[in-house]
């Protein structure tokens, strides 16, 4: 069955739009309370392309040092290289594009940085059916990691793709751990989470759903890790190996992030494109941890895929706290 045969796509368009700038909100408002000092800024934007959006930044609070969330609803005439690299049969295609994407930079360096992000597209080319699809997921970069911490994380993200198909846990599970990977260092970004993309499959209701469940259910993840690591005292040493860490995570941005070039190439707001990046950043040459820091306890055990949810098994419910 041709699923977009059938497809409303004004339809389509309004309710996913709608459920975006809902979602918007809401994870701003938990944001918001989590931080407990300051509040969101906002834009509204325009592209002269055609479309445009709003971003919402919070900077300086007593937990994020920097938190960006933006509702992006772009169109135009072709797609970039960075959505038909691997999809060639795109070429040519003029598209229409909305999602929520954000990255949240806590102060506190045993707190992760987190990054999620949700998107629709609708590919057209003239005289051919148009082609749509979801996209998304979110993933968590540690610099002092707890195992527990990442464990529970895995277990939530199980959790909502195994209410969907079961299948999609260790499918997009491992496309994570496969796309938050720095050849150049070879590493991975962080401990990873879920990454789909090109999701057109039994129905629009379906895929949907699952898009709609990766999206509210991103701050009942992340949130429980930020409250119980906020408080903790820690250190210039610390604090200086986090903006070493965030390094890796502007690296991974400018050099390889999709996300991130199909905003350039697209001619997107530059400033809202470029707020995923941490407000202070450091860079070292060929520095190297102490052996048997714990700074040294990241590279060797967290910045390489793993089975996380097979620790869950084998502690048999240990790992809470």
């Amino acid at each position: 069955m041709d699923h977009n045969q059938s497809l409303d796509y004004c339809s389509a368009t309004q309710v996913v739009t709608e459920f975006l700038l809902s979602l918007q909100d809401k994870i701003c408002q938990d944001l918001e309370i989590a931080d407990g000092e300051q509040q969101f800024i906002q834009e509204q934007w325009q592209r002269k392309e055609g479309g445009g959006g709003q971003t919402r930044v919070l900077t300086n609070g007593a937990v994020f040092e920097q938190a960006g969330v933006n509702f992006s609803h772009v169109m135009g005439e072709s797609l970039p290289v960075s959505a038909t690299t691997k999809r060639p049969e795109l070429e040519g295609c003029s598209f229409e594009a909305m999602g929520v994407s954000l990255v949240i930079h806590p102060k506190n360096p045993y707190i992760p940085t987190t990054h999620a992000n949700v998107r629709f597209f609708i590919a057209t080319k003239e005289g051919q059916e148009p082609i749509w699809w979801f996209g998304g997921g979110f993933d968590l970069t540690p610099y002092y990691p707890f195992e527990e911490d990442v464990i529970q994380w895995h277990k939530k993200a199980k959790e909502l793709c195994d209410a969907i198909d079961i299948n999609y846990y260790p499918k997009y599970k491992q496309w994570c751990d496969d796309y938050f990977y720095l050849p150049h260092r070879d590493e991975t970004r962080g401990v990873g989470g879920l990454f789909f993309d090109d999701l057109n499959e039994t129905s629009f209701e379906h895929c949907f759903t699952f898009m709609c469940s990766v999206g509210e259910q991103f701050t009942s993840s992340y949130l429980p890790i930020v409250e119980k690591r906020k408080m903790m005292p820690y250190g210039e040493r610390e604090r200086d190996f986090q903006l070493y860490r965030r390094g890796r995570y502007v690296e991974f941005n400018l050099v390889y992030d999709r996300g991130t070039l199909f905003g350039l190439q697209t001619g997107g707001r530059t400033e809202s494109i470029l707020m995923s990046l941490p407000p202070l950043v450091k860079w070292r040459y060929n520095w190297q941890p102490e052996v048997g820091s714990d700074e040294a306890y990241l590279y060797e055990h967290y910045l390489k895929p793993q089975d996380w949810l097979s620790k869950l098994n084998s502690n048999n419910g240990s790992e809470q706290n």
